[in-house]
Parts: C-alpha cells; sequence; structure tokens
C-alpha cells in the first residue's frame, strides 16, 4: 500500500454548545513539516496533536487548522490593541504634519494588522479536548481515505510503467545478443584489410577482441536492470513510506540506461535508451508525489 502526500481531510466534533472543526490539507515534502494554527488554549496539547499526526503520516507539509465555536464564546473574546492604535495614530499624525494629506478613520483602523487580537482566558477542560481528539482523528482517518486512493492511482500507474519498462530491456536483450560478434568480426576483416596476415600477432589480437567484447556487452546492465524492475515492484507491495528508497533505485536504474547507451553501437538500441529513460524521468515525477 502506497500514501500519496497530497490531501485534504476534515473532522468535526461537538461537546454541548461547542463545535471543533479540523481542517488538514498536506503536501509534497523531503521530511515532516507539521504547521498547525489552533487557539491558543489548545497550546499545552500541542505535543500530543504532533504525535497523533505522525502515526498517520510519516513525510510531507502538513497544514492543519482547528477551530473552537461556542455561543457562550467561553474560551475566546476580542481584546483591542489600545497600545497599538495610540501608536498608528501617532504616525498618521506624523505624515499630516510632513504634508501628507489625509484621514485615519475607524474601518481603516481596524484593517491595520494586530489591532484585534484573540484572548484566551482558560485551558479547554478534559471533555474537550478529548472531543478536540476525536474531531482530529476523524480528519486524519479522512485525510488518509484521500491520500490511499490516489496511491493506487499511482501504484497503478507504477506497475505499468515498470512492466514497460521490463519489455523494453528485453528487447534491447534480444536485439543485442549477436551485437559484440558482429562488431568484431567487423573488426578482425578491417584488421586484416590493414595489416598483412603475417604481420598479426593472433593471439594479441584475440586478447585484444576479448577486452573490446567485455566493454561493449551489456548483459550485465541489462541483468541489474530486471533486478531493479523486481526490487522496484517488491517496495511496492511490501513497504510504507517508501518514496525515498524508490528515488534512489530510480538513480539506480538510470544509471544502467546511460551506461547501456553508451556501449551499444545499435542506432535502435539508442532509440529504445531514449525511451527507457523518458520512462524513468516519468516514474520519477510521480515518485516526488508518494510518502
Amino acid at each position: 500500500m502506497i500514501f500519496s502526500m497530497t490531501g485534504y481531510g476534515r473532522g468535526v466534533e461537538t461537546v454541548g454548545d461547542m463545535e471543533i472543526t479540523v481542517e488538514i490539507r498536506t503536501v509534497n515534502n523531503r521530511f515532516l513539516d507539521l504547521v498547525m494554527k489552533a487557539p491558543r488554549s489548545l497550546a499545552n496539547y500541542e505535543q500530543q496533536i504532533r504525535e497523533m499526526v505522525s502515526k498517520y503520516i510519516k513525510r510531507g507539509r502538513v497544514n492543519l487548522w482547528i477551530g473552537i465555536t461556542s455561543e457562550t464564546d467561553k474560551y475566546q473574546d476580542l481584546v483591542l490593541n489600545k497600545s497599538l492604535i495610540t501608536a498608528y495614530t501617532r504616525v498618521a499624525q506624523e505624515l499630516n504634519d510632513s504634508g501628507i494629506p489625509g484621514n485615519i478613520d475607524l474601518n481603516t483602523l481596524l484593517a491595520l494588522p494586530d489591532i484585534l487580537s484573540v484572548d484566551i482566558d482558560a485551558d479547554v477542560d478534559e471533555e474537550t479536548w478529548l472531543c478536540a481528539q476525536k474531531a482530529i482523528e476523524s480528519a486524519l482517518v479522512a485525510l488518509n481515505s484521500m491520500r490511499n486512493a490516489e496511491g493506487e492511482h499511482l501504484y497503478s500507474d507504477f506497475v505499468a510503467r515498470i512492466t514497460n519498462l521490463e519489455q523494453i530491456i528485453i528487447k534491447i536483450e534480444e536485439m543485442s545478443a549477436n551485437a559484440p560478434r558482429e562488431n568484431l568480426d567487423k573488426l578482425r576483416e578491417r584488421i586484416r584489410k590493414i595489416v598483412p596476415d603475417d604481420a598479426v600477432d593472433t593471439a594479441r589480437l584475440e586478447l585484444e577482441l576479448a577486452l573490446i567484447a567485455d566493454r561493449i556487452d551489456i548483459t550485465e546492465e541489462c541483468v541489474r536492470f530486471h533486478s531493479h524492475n523486481k526490487l522496484f515492484l517488491d517496495i511496492l507491495a511490501n513497504e510504507a513510506s517508501q518514496g525515498r528508497k524508490l528515488n534512489y533505485l530510480l538513480q539506480e536504474m538510470n544509471r544502467e540506461a546511460n551506461t547501456i547507451g553508451s556501449k551499444t553501437s545499435l542506432a535502435e538500441v539508442s532509440h529504445l535508451v531514449v525511451v527507457v529513460k523518458d520512462e524513468i524521468e516519468k516514474i520519477r515525477e510521480q515518485i516526488q508525489n508518494i510518502e
């Protein structure tokens, strides 16, 4: 099972006349990065909230918002920042005195930053915290349901692309099966045309040809590529939070493709290598979105 790092979840719970709403949004990130906006009455529970999130999410940027509304306004009230208003008014007056026209009115003041703030009178009680936990849990379950659904689509896409890569590598092997021998026969014929037969050290020639054959043989790279394909599918099927490992594996696959491209002398194989590298890049783009 794989999870996408992109998702959204919402949870709502009530206790008495109080309603607690939790919204969670996640996007790609190399590590787990939680950004939380919650009433200050929940400040003492921040660590517990982080632990709850980390049980569901291993990697990604997480934006978590918690809102508490109540008809009795038990936990919050708006506070006017009088000292800041005085400072704003003083600056406006100084601007007027310097010759800049204009007036500051009530609407302008209320639009200025930090004029109003939320004051928390007390920490939430245990019953409210338990309600908040349920809302957070509901949001996380909804989030993971969405992440899982997208992960299933990504899984299907990965399997199809890896299967395609496997077929291409098999085709490259078939096309290259006789390439070393054909290349050596051509090289041997060229040598015979240039150097007289009685001047050729046959043993030395065969040794050099053997070394050349080893340098142009792509069997080892193809075998490793098959192994990488199998490991890729095994990781997808059996491991959680595998995005980083798969990304490293794609780097190895790309390295094998580059080596095959540099060794081959067949234009058809070179064209297939381009297709392989394009397919790897498409997988890499999708891999960035899984946990």
